[in-house]
């Protein structure tokens, strides 16, 4: 176990640590990462709501300081678990209890209906029709808002549109 401490320089200042205990570190923090992922939902790395993206920043500057050794090893690797089962159960409360799922990630807004803009909700996500526009073409493979059926800006952010059925 002595090995092991003096190895990966456990109990030594940060700035005395070298470049092995550094990148031995690195080794365990990216083995302990993958792990801490795999643990957390799939979803958490594909569309990030503010729950993902809050769990991303700070996971990913606790690692960090596992590594540099500007926080303890072991007991930040330990926080780095508890916080991706934290993040789990968050998301499997919100799959169960709508109101909570609503607040922790956020809800989806009614952009446009039946070709006509919802003004409001566009103003309260800080849309601009140029960015509408924008998003319309990119994503709807439409020109106006005329031609599309839905569109919702999404808790993740994006802009999703249903286009009008032709024929």
């Amino acid at each position: 176990m002595e090995a092991i401490t003096q190895l990966l320089g456990i109990g030594v200042d940060a700035r005395q640590l070298s470049v092995l205990q550094v990148c031995l570190r690195g080794i365990i923090v990216f083995a302990a990462g993958i792990v801490m992922l795999r643990c957390a939902d799939k979803r958490f790395l594909s569309k990030m709501t503010a729950l993902d993206a809050i769990l991303g920043f700070i996971l990913a500057s606790m690692l960090a300081r596992a590594i540099n050794g500007s926080a303890p090893f072991l007991p930040t690797l330990v926080g780095g678990f508890v916080l991706v089962l934290l993040h789990r159960a968050c998301c499997k409360v919100a799959a169960h209890w709508e109101r909570f799922g609503g607040w922790v990630k956020g809800h989806a807004d009614l952009l446009i209906c039946n070709g006509q803009v919802n003004f409001d909700a566009m103003r309260a996500n800080d849309l601009t029709e140029r960015d509408l526009l924008e998003e319309l073409r990119q994503h709807g493979h439409v020109k106006s808002p005329s031609e599309v059926d839905e569109a919702y800006i999404e808790r993740s952010g994006e802009i999703s549109v249903v286009p009008k059925k032709t024929g």
